[in-house]
C-alpha cells in the first residue's frame, strides 16, 4: 500500500517516539495503534535537539534515547514491527545527513555518508516516507532525489505562515501526503481546534495529494471538526505520547497501556469517518 492509497478514507496518522520506553515496551504500542484503526504510522527516530517539539514529545524523546535507540537500532524497530500499515519517519536532517551506508548496494560506495545510504536503509527496512521538519524545500533536493531513486515519499509540512516561493517548492517536491500544520508553535495536545486550519487548507486545497492536519488534536471530535472541514486526515502524536508517559509515571503493565492507546485511536478515527459524513456534497452543473 502506498502513502496516497491509505487515504481512500479519512485517515487516522498517530505519531509516537520509537524506543519510549523502552524496545519492547514500544513496539507493543505501535501494533496497538494498527489494532485501533491507524492507516499510516509516523515513527519518530529520536534527535537530541527536536526543535518542532513541545514538552510532551521532547520528554519520549529522552526516554527512548535514555534506552539507547539510535539509528541504525532504529531499523531494526522497524523490521521487528508486525503491521500491514505504511510507516513514516520523523526525524531532523542532522540524522539523515550524519547516516554512514555501510552496505554499498545500489551502485553506493561503503562508507558514503549523506541521505542517499539513509535513505535506501530505510527502503530496505520497510519505511514508506519520510517527514523532517527542519529540512527547507530549498535544500531538499538531493533527499528528494533519493527517495525517487528508493520509492519513498517525501512529505512537507505546511506552517500557517508557509508562502510564496516556499509553498510553491513544496509543492513541486511533496509526495505521499502533505502535513498541514494547525496552529503556530510546537507540537502539544489542544482543548480546542485552532482556526488556522481552515486557512492552512484552504491554501494547499488544489495540491494532488491527500492534506493531513496536525498539531494539537486530542480528541474524537477535533478528529470530527478536521475532517468535515475538508481533512484527508488527522496526525495525533502529543495525545498518544501522553498516555505512553502516563504509563510510566505511574509504572502500569505494558499491556494496559497499550489497551489504553488503542481505544484512544479507536475514538479518533471514529472522529474522522465521522466527520466525513458532515461535508457538503459537490454540486452538480
Amino acid at each position: 500500500m502506498t502513502l496516497s492509497d491509505a487515504f481512500d478514507e479519512p485517515a487516522f496518522v498517530p505519531y509516537l517516539v520509537a524506543g519510549d520506553p523502552d524496545f519492547g515496551s514500544s513496539l507493543s504500542y505501535v501494533e496497538a495503534l494498527e489494532r485501533g484503526g491507524a492507516d499510516v504510522i509516523e515513527l519518530g527516530l529520536p534527535f537530541s535537539e527536536p526543535i518542532a517539539e513541545g514538552p510532551t514529545i521532547q520528554e519520549g524523546i529522552v526516554r527512548a534515547l535514555s534506552a539507547g535507540m539510535a539509528t541504525e537500532r532504529y531499523f531494526e524497530f522497524v523490521e521487528r514491527l508486525d503491521v500491514d500499515v505504511p510507516i513514516v519517519c520523523m526525524t531532523y536532517y542532522n540524522l539523515i545527513y550524519q547516516y554512514t551506508g555501510t552496505s554499498g548496494d545500489a551502485g553506493g560506495a561503503a562508507g558514503e555518508r549523506g541521505p542517499r545510504p539513509f535513505v535506501e536503509r530505510a527502503a530496505g527496512a520497510g519505511i514508506a516516507g519520510l517527514v523532517v521538519p527542519d529540512l527547507p524545500p530549498e535544500e531538499a533536493s538531493p533527499l528528494r532525489a533519493a527517495c525517487d531513486e528508493f520509492g519513498l515519499d517525501l512529505v512537507f509540512i505546511v506552517a500557517p505562515t508557509t508562502r510564496g516561493d516556499r509553498l510553491d517548492r513544496m509543492r513541486e517536491q511533496v509526495s505521499g501526503y502533505v502535513y498541514v500544520q494547525a496552529r503556530l508553535g510546537t507540537t502539544g495536545a489542544r482543548d480546542d481546534v485552532s482556526e488556522q486550519t481552515d486557512a492552512s487548507l484552504e491554501r494547499v486545497g488544489d495540491w494532488e495529494v491527500p492534506k493531513a492536519v496536525g498539531f494539537g488534536i486530542k480528541t474524537g471530535e477535533h478528529a470530527e471538526r478536521i475532517v468535515a472541514a475538508g481533512a484527508d486526515g488527522v496526525i495525533v502524536g502529543s495525545a498518544l505520547v501522553d498516555i505512553v508517559a502516563e504509563g510510566v509515571a505511574e509504572d502500569r503493565d505494558p499491556a494496559d497501556v497499550a489497551a489504553e492507546l488503542a481505544a484512544k485511536a479507536e475514538e479518533l478515527k471514529a472522529g474522522a469517518l465521522a466527520g466525513a459524513k458532515q461535508r457538503t456534497p459537490p454540486e452538480h452543473t
